[in-house]
C-alpha cells in the first residue's frame, strides 16, 4: 500500500502538471434530459472516472459500495448548481484530468482507505466534474433536465463498475486492478494530449 503522503504528493504533482483539456464547455446541446444522459457516455474521461468509482467501491466493499457513488452523484449535482450560478471554481479542467489519473491509480493499487476518506476524495473530484457541466447548461428547466440525465447516466456507470468489481470477485481482483491501471493510462494520455 502506498503511504498517504506519497499518494497526496503524486496527486498534487499531476494536478499541477496537467494542462486544460477544455473537453466540456460548448459540446453539443445542453438543455434536454437525453443530451444529459448521453454526455457521460460520450467521452473517455467520463466513462473511465465513473466506472473507476464503482470499481474502487466494489474493491473496498461494505458501506463504500453505496457511499462512494452516492457521494460522487450528490457532490457533482452541487457542483453543477454552482456552475449554473456562475460561481467561480479554480482548476476545474486540471481537476477533472487529475481525477481520471488518481481514481485509476486508487483502483489499480487497490488503495484501502476509510469510507469517509474515500467520500472526501471522490467528492472533491465530483465537484470539478459537476461544475464543468453546470457552466455549460442554461439556467432553466432544460438545464435541470440535462443535469438530471447526467446524474442518472453517472449513477448507471458507477453501477457498471460496481457490478464488474463484484462480479470479478476476489479471485479475479487483478482484472479490476488492471482496469484501474487502464483508467490511469487514459488520464495520462489526456493530460499529455495523446488522447
Amino acid at each position: 500500500m502506498i503511504p498517504a503522503k506519497r499518494l497526496c504528493l503524486s496527486a498534487i504533482l499531476l494536478l499541477a502538471a496537467s494542462i486544460p483539456a477544455y473537453a466540456h464547455v460548448g459540446i453539443g446541446t445542453t438543455s434536454s434530459f437525453t443530451a444529459g444522459f448521453m454526455h457521460p457516455l460520450s467521452g473517455l474521461d467520463h466513462m473511465t472516472v465513473m466506472i473507476a468509482v464503482g470499481l474502487w467501491a466494489a474493491l473496498k466493499g461494505g458501506k463504500a459500495v453505496l457511499a462512494w457513488p452516492a457521494a460522487f452523484v450528490g457532490v457533482m449535482l452541487v457542483g453543477g448548481v454552482a456552475g449554473m450560478l456562475h460561481m467561480p471554481l479554480p482548476f476545474v479542467e486540471p481537476g477533472i484530468l487529475a481525477s481520471v489519473v488518481a481514481l485509476g491509480l486508487l483502483v489499480a493499487l487497490a488503495v484501502d482507505l476509510p469510507v469517509s476518506a474515500g467520500v472526501a476524495i471522490i467528492g472533491l473530484f465530483a465537484l470539478f466534474h459537476g461544475h464543468a457541466h453546470g457552466t455549460e447548461v442554461p439556467e432553466n428547466a432544460g438545464g435541470l433536465e440535462y443535469m438530471a440525465g447526467f446524474a442518472i447516466a453517472t449513477a448507471a456507470l458507477h453501477a457498471t463498475g460496481i457490478a464488474a468489481g463484484l462480479g470479478l470477485g476476489i479471485r479475479f481482483r487483478s482484472l479490476a486492478r488492471a482496469a484501474g491501471a487502464a483508467c490511469a493510462a487514459v488520464g495520462l494520455g489526456l493530460v499529455f494530449g495523446v488522447l
